[in-house]
């Protein structure tokens, strides 16, 4: 069974912890000094957070499914997308070891698929403490000087938006 992913680069650790264990209703299953993970069922989803250097907001979106098969499924519909791919096998990123494809969706955000095979004791193989660890090739996309007021759903003020 497939688990949706999502992972979201915070300024504030301890700031964002409580706040999404109040809105979740559970404490992280796994806590680092530098990342939090809720493995939720209700929804099934595998919600991250991390302070590790990279602009706030939406790092990546995934799905994390629980077997070989199910990850080779999804290799299969990544390849039918015909938009390219990166694999990365035994990657080690978030304190876990695991076998993964990335893709950029049509507005460039980075989608992971992905079989955890193991826990690890540090957040991954590089020494540097640099952001998530996008592929360079599959990079989120980001929006730069747009007022929070005229993105899609943000801030109102005062004025209905007709996109939600």
């Amino acid at each position: 069974m497939k688990r949706f992913h999502v992972h979201v680069s915070v300024p504030a650790l301890d700031d964002a912890i409580r706040f999404y264990s109040t809105l979740f209703a559970a404490e992280p299953t796994v806590r680092k000094p530098d990342y939090a993970k809720w493995m939720l069922d209700d929804p099934r989803v595998n919600f991250a957070i991390s302070q590790r250097g990279a602009l706030p907001g939406l790092n990546h979106l995934g799905i994390q499914v629980e077997s070989e098969d199910e990850l080779q499924d999804m290799q299969q519909r990544l390849e039918a997308t015909e938009d390219g791919y990166t694999a990365e096998i035994g990657a080690a990123c978030c304190y876990a070891r695991s076998d993964k494809y990335w893709v950029n969706d049509p507005v460039g955000i980075a989608w992971e698929t992905y079989h955890t095979l193991d826990t690890i004791p540090m957040f991954n193989d590089a020494a540097e403490a640099g952001g998530c660890c996008v592929p360079a090739a599959a990079a989120p996309a980001t929006v730069h000087n747009k007022p929070a007021s005229t993105l899609c759903c943000g801030p109102a003020t005062g004025a209905k938006s007709s996109c939600c």
